[in-house]
Order: structure tokens, then sequence, then C-alpha cells
């Protein structure tokens, strides 16, 4: 009887959930929080509070998936759609820091302008600004270009390992490459807290903050997705063949380390 009512197809016809919803309205709490913060009308309690509630959808909507997974919802015909999904959330991603790069070199390239913009008041028509001290690139922005390929490789040892089915060399590559994340992210706080330049003042700074700001960001974010991994990995969870979940990870991460030597090579070393 039992068998009567199993799904006779290769897909996971997804439960009812209030995740979307709850999602929802916290981002656009975020949203209307931080445009009213901005504007000096209110505090920035609102637009925490929404970012609290993206948070907490974020831990229970993920949660709701490592269940399916677990349960064995996740067929091979899933796995794959998720691989999909996740290849197409990374070209967005990819096109993100697109806008980022053409800001930067539409303003490095051009640093005369034209008559309509008047971006040699702002630049001195030369690149970097007249009266920007520049990092040596060749300082902490070289060690942690060192520190974060050195964390790809060791997000690879821990694949390998967990195809192989070393459990050992799974946790132990996924505990040095959380740890290089955070070392990364503490050494780029460090470099901005002792910059020559702000935020806001010049162009350079503009571009520089949000590009490399953005891509800490992302860092943060992938040492949170590989921590979890490494929680899943003491919990059990992956095997051999099934194991999208730190798959998914270590594409992400190898995305942003892709990304830091675009950075590095371009806002870095030419730049400078």
């Amino acid at each position: 009887m039992a068998d009567a009512h199993a799904p006779q197809h290769d897909y996971h016809l997804v439960d009812p959930s209030p995740w979307p919803v709850i999602g929802s309205i916290a981002a656009f709490i975020t949203a209307v929080g931080a445009i009213f913060w901005m504007h000096g009308e209110m505090t920035a309690w609102v637009m925490i509070a929404g970012f609290v509630g993206i948070a907490y959808t974020m831990v229970g909507w993920w949660r709701d998936v490592i269940i399916e997974a677990e349960g064995g919802d996740h067929t091979p015909v899933v796995q794959l759609h998720l691989r999909y999904g996740m290849i197409m959330f990374i070209a967005s991603e990819v096109m993100f820091f697109v806008a980022w790069f053409w800001a930067y070199f539409d303003a490095s390239l051009f640093p005369g302008g034209d008559i309509m913009f008047q971006r040699a008041e702002a630049t001195g028509g030369v690149w970097p600004p007249a009266g920007i001290e520049t990092f040596d690139p060749w300082h902490l922005p070289f060690i942690n270009t060192v520190i974060l390929l050195t964390s790809g490789t060791t997000v690879t040892w821990a694949h390998h390992a967990l195809q192989h089915g070393d459990r050992k060399g799974l946790k132990q590559g996924l505990w040095l490459t959380v740890i290089l994340g955070g070392l990364f992210t503490a050494l780029q706080a460090y470099e901005y807290s002792h910059a020559a330049f702000g935020f806001s003042g010049s162009i350079y700074g503009a571009t520089f903050y949000m590009a490399t700001g953005f891509h800490g960001f992302h860092v943060i974010i992938g040492t949170i997705f590989l921590a979890v991994c490494l929680g899943r990995a003491y919990s059990g969870h992956f095997t051999e063949k099934h194991h999208f979940g730190f798959e998914a990870a270590a594409w992400y991460w190898h995305f942003v380390d892709v990304v830091w030597l675009f950075l590095f090579v371009s806002i870095y070393v030419w730049g400078a």
C-alpha cells in the first residue's frame, strides 16, 4: 500500500514553505530601514531588525534543504538541477563584479573624462588621482593573495578526500580553509584601517572600496558556507556520491579566488 503512494519520478516536489514570504518581508524592512537611516530620519535599528530577519530566513530555509538532502529527496536528477542553479548563481555574481570592474576601468583609463562629467576635476587628469597614496601591492595585498590561493588548494584537498572516503582529510582540509578565510578577512580589515584614503571624497576610494569590499563580503559568506559544511562533516553528512552542499561551497570559494586575482592584478598592481 505504501509503494502505491511512493513518487514514480526522480523529482522532488517541495513542501509548502513560509520562508519565501518571511524572507521577502525581512528584505523589505531592511531596504526601507536602510533608506530612512541614510537620510537621517530614523536609527539603524529598523535596518538591523530586517537583516536579522533575513539571517533567520537563511538559517531556517537552508536547514530545511539539508533535511531534504539527508532524507533522500535530492535524487541524481535533483542534484543535476541544483548544479545548474549554482552555475547560474555564480554567473550572476560574475556580472555583479563586472559592474565594479567597469566603473574602475572607466575612471582609470579615462581620468580626464569629458565635458559632461568633468572627471578631470575629481582625478586631476591622472590615475591614481592626485593626492591619493595607494597601497604597496607586494605587501599585505600579496600576502592575502597567497593566503587565498592556498585556501583554494586546501578546499580542493578536502573535496578529493571526500570523493575517496577520507573523512579525516575532509575535516582537516575544511579546517584549514576556514582558518585561511578568517585570516584573509582579518588582514583585509587591518589594511583598510591603515588606508591613506577614505570611501568618500575621491572616485578612487569609491571604486576601490566597492570592488574590494564586496569581494571581502563574499569571502565572509564563503567562510560561513564552508564552516557549515565542516559542521555537517562532523555530523556525518556527505558521502562520496552525495555531497552537493559541499561541492557548491567549493565552487563558490574558487569563484572568490578568481575574482581576487583579477582585483589584485587590476586594482593593486596595475592601478597603482
